[in-house]
């Protein structure tokens, strides 16, 4: 289903590469999330990095406090696909080993690196092994003459911080960065990320920090988010969860598709009940989301439970049900057959399923060149 009337202009950044993840330019807004585990804990670090890949996750922050977690961190690298962001505060020496051992991003806030030559240093291992900084400001940790300066945290203290941090690499000729300024308060974080976004060509990393637990941090951050991306601004998001870190990148792609920038997985489009439906609409859609996690595909699957919505969305998705006695389930748009309510998770199901075979066969023989199909 297409919506002629979405037409968000991104704004243009410059472009840095996280691994062989492109963030910036036109590349796909990456979708991130970070490690809760012990990272001197390497098998449970691995694990937990390997299920976030498993949703979709683009990139992964790991915190790196100590020289043991850096020595940790190079092991867990070895053991893993997915580009890795190495979080550091203060140490320089861990920044500098985490290099050597294979990192993608280093998240470092030059300001608290230290003197300059320590700071000379990070940014020289950077440049020397193609790796791109994240320069993370967060209101609950301003600098103090900032807090002194402004009182509280405000948009405008986010981005004097930002600034005195970007100062320091623009000194040290290095331009390979990307920014986040995060706020627990939704329209403060959205005003300092609209006016840094006109001040710097660098790429900028969305997420509301410390948003809350699973439901009312997935709405906070979809507030937020949907106000910057819905304007073209942001590059790379995070939805900072007290949940288990894979929720994150779950309701992160939910807000990408709900704003037609990404599409990943089923977009399933159900109503939310009411006494006209003719199946039990909230324990099928439960089930369907359940069964259909391990699909990346995009695709528009609607469930109504009457025929007075139902028809006209199901008419505009792959695949479609309507509630009737029987119901009536559509493939491409038109009717295709009925189906009793005992056999309704099921049927879904398999013409989901086969629907995204004839996807990605119609993919992939779009991408065999003409001379192969001759």
């Amino acid at each position: 289903m297409e919506n002629s009337t979405v037409n968000i202009q991104r704004r243009k950044s410059r472009q840095i590469m996280v691994g062989n993840v492109a963030v910036g330019g036109d590349a796909p807004i990456a979708v991130q999330s970070m490690t809760n585990t012990e990272t001197t804990d390497v098998a449970a670090t691995v694990g937990q990095i390997q299920a976030l890949q498993k949703v979709g996750a683009d990139i992964v922050r790991v915190s790196v406090p100590t020289m043991d977690a850096a020595e940790a961190f190079g092991k867990i690298k070895q053991q893993v696909s997915i580009p890795l962001v190495a979080d550091i505060h203060f140490d320089y020496k861990i920044a500098l080993r985490v290099a050597e051992l294979g990192v993608d991003c280093l998240r470092i806030n030059p300001g608290n690196i230290g003197r300059e030559e320590r700071v000379r240093a990070v940014v020289d291992s950077a440049r020397d092994h193609g790796i791109p900084i994240r320069i993370g400001v967060n209101a609950g940790s301003l600098e103090k003459e900032l807090q002194k300066k402004y009182g509280e945290p405000t948009p405008d203290a986010l981005v004097e911080s930002a600034l005195r941090h970007i100062d320091i690499l623009d000194r040290l000729n290095y331009p390979d960065f990307k920014v986040s300024l995060k706020a627990s308060d939704v329209f403060m974080t959205v005003h300092a990320y609209r006016k840094l976004a006109q001040q710097i060509e660098q790429p900028l990393h969305l997420g509301i920090t410390e948003a809350g637990g699973l439901r009312s941090g997935s709405v906070k951050s979809a507030i937020g988010l949907g106000m910057l991306l819905s304007e073209g601004i942001g590059d790379t998001i995070r939805v900072s969860l007290a949940a288990d870190p894979v929720e994150e990148i779950k309701v992160g792609f939910d807000i990408l598709k709900s704003l037609r920038i990404r599409s990943k997985g089923v977009n399933l489009i159900a109503c939310p009940s009411c006494s006209r439906q003719q199946f039990d609409v909230i324990s099928t859609v439960n089930a369907l989301e359940a069964r259909l996690e391990d699909i990346t595909e995009p695709m528009d699957v609607a469930v109504i439970g009457c025929v007075v919505n139902g028809p006209g969305e199901a008419k505009e998705a792959a695949i479609g049900l309507t509630g009737g006695t029987p119901n009536l389930l559509y493939v491409d748009g038109k009717p295709n057959h009925k189906v009793e309510n005992e056999a309704l998770v099921d049927e879904l199901e398999q013409q989901i399923r086969k629907r995204i075979e004839i996807q990605k066969q119609q993919k992939n023989i779009k991408t065999i060149p003409i001379k192969d199909l001759s």
